[in-house]
C-alpha cells in the first residue's frame, strides 16, 4: 500500500446504500479525511444537492471537493448543528460518519498516532491547535485518572499497573516520545500480547487526547435534531466503546441503552435501525483493506 494514501474508506458502497440517497438531497460527511465517502455520495447528488463535508484537521483541506454544491467545514462534527446553522442548513437527508482513524494519521510520524515510529512526538491530536496532546496527558494526569482512562478506553485489565509504572516514569524525565512510552510498557506486556495491548495503550490515550466519546455523544443527539424524518444516519465504528454507544442510541434514543416506553409498551425512540444486523466488511475488502477488519457499520432512519 502506498505510503501517500490519505485513506481507503471501510464499507464504501454499504454505506452509500444504506444512505438511500436522494439525488437534489442535503447529506454531511462528519469525517471527510479523504473524501472517499464524500465523493461516492457527490456521485450521486444532481445540481441542487449539497454537501458538507467537516474535518477537524486541516490536512484534510488538501482533499477538498472542487464542487460548487460542496463546502469544507473546519470543525469538530461535536458542533455539528451550529456549523449548519452557520451555512444555512436548518435540516439534512443524511449524515455519515467514519470513525476510524485515517491512513495519514497513522502513517504520519510527525502525528505520533503509531507506536510504529520509535521516536515520534507523543501528540495523537486530530486538531493541531488543541492544547491537550498525548505527552500532556501522560506528564499531567494523576495516576487514577491514567489507570482509569486505560481501563476504559483501551479496556487494559491491568491498567493499574501501566498507570503506575507511567507515573514512576515521568517522575525521572517527562514522557515526551513514543520511544519513552514503549520502554515503559514493554517490561509490563508479554510478547504474545504486545502488539495488541499497546495498540489498546495508543488508542486509550488517542480517545482521551481528543475526547471522542463525548463528540459521538454529541453528534447522535444533534442527529436526531437536524435529520428530516425519511433522513438516514449511518455510523461506522471500530471499537466496542463506540459501536455499543451507537447501538444504544438507535435502540432506545439515548447511549446508555435506557429505553422509554408508552403507555402501550412501545419505545420512544427517534431512530429507527434500517440494518437489524450489523454491517461488517466482506472477506475480500479484509483482503484489499486489512485496516477495515474491525469495521461494523448501523444505518438508522428518522422516524
Amino acid at each position: 500500500m502506498s505510503e501517500n494514501v490519505y485513506h481507503i474508506p471501510a464499507l464504501l458502497e454499504e454505506t452509500i446504500n444504506g444512505l438511500s440517497i436522494s439525488p437534489d438531497g442535503t447529506y454531511v460527511d462528519v469525517t471527510f479525511g479523504g473524501g472517499g465517502h464524500s465523493r461516492a455520495i457527490m456521485e450521486r447528488l444532481g445540481a441542487e444537492g449539497r454537501l458538507l463535508g467537516f474535518d477537524q484537521d486541516m490536512d484534510a483541506w488538501a482533499n477538498r471537493l472542487d464542487d460548487s454544491r460542496f463546502t469544507f467545514v473546519h470543525g469538530n462534527f461535536a458542533y455539528l448543528t451550529n456549523f449548519l446553522r452557520y451555512y444555512g442548513v436548518e435540516k439534512v437527508d443524511g449524515i455519515v460518519a467514519d470513525l476510524g482513524v485515517s491512513f495519514h494519521h497513522f502513517d504520519e510520524e510527525s502525528r505520533g498516532f503509531s507506536f510504529r515510529f520509535d521516536d515520534a512526538p507523543l501528540d495523537m491530536r486530530m486538531n493541531r491547535e488543541s492544547g491537550k496532546d498525548a505527552s500532556k496527558v501522560l506528564n499531567e494526569y494523576s495516576e487514577e485518572q491514567l489507570a482509569d482512562l486505560f481501563f476504559l478506553y483501551g479496556e487494559l485489565r491491568q491498567s493499574r499497573r501501566i498507570a503506575k509504572a507511567v507515573v514512576k516514569a515521568r517522575e525521572q524525565s517527562p514522557l515526551r516520545t513514543t520511544s519513552q512510552l514503549l520502554s515503559v510498557l514493554k517490561p509490563l506486556i508479554k510478547a504474545s500480547a504486545e502488539k495488541k495491548e499497546l495498540a489498546q495503550v495508543f488508542q486509550a490515550l488517542r480517545i482521551e487526547v481528543n475526547d471522542e466519546m463525548k463528540a459521538l455523544k454529541h453528534l447522535l443527539e444533534q442527529s436526531v435534531e437536524v435529520l428530516k424524518p425519511g433522513g438516514r444516519l449511518a455510523i461506522i465504528t471500530y471499537h466496542s466503546l463506540e459501536d455499543r454507544l451507537v447501538k444504544n442510541f438507535i435502540r432506545s434514543g439515548n447511549v446508555d441503552g435506557k429505553q422509554d416506553k408508552d403507555f402501550y409498551g412501545r419505545v420512544n425512540r427517534p431512530l429507527e435501525a434500517v440494518n437489524t444486523k450489523v454491517i461488517v466488511p466482506t472477506a475480500e475488502e479484509v483482503e484489499r483493506n486489512p485496516r477495515s477488519r474491525s469495521a461494523k457499520l448501523r444505518v438508522a432512519e428518522r422516524k
